[in-house]
């Protein structure tokens, strides 16, 4: 899959809090940081992500779209 980003992190799981329609999932990275992205409860159902599953962040403005591979 191709991405218009150019930016990519490897990351994990932190956590993941569930909502209705929109979900939280936190993301450990190897530099000293944490980051987090807001996407629909569809969307992480789909994907299947859970803690501590390894994901790609693509980062394009303000929006860090993860990607389980």
């Amino acid at each position: 899959m191709k991405f218009g980003a150019r930016n990519a992190v490897k990351a994990k799981v932190k956590s993941v809090k569930k909502g209705d329609i929109m979900s939280l999932v936190k993301f450990e990275i190897s530099v000293p940081a944490e980051m987090a992205s807001v996407l629909t409860t569809e969307s992480l159902d789909a994907m299947k992500m859970k803690k501590g599953d390894e994901v790609q962040l693509i980062i394009k403005a303000i929006h860090v779209l993860p990607v389980k591979e």
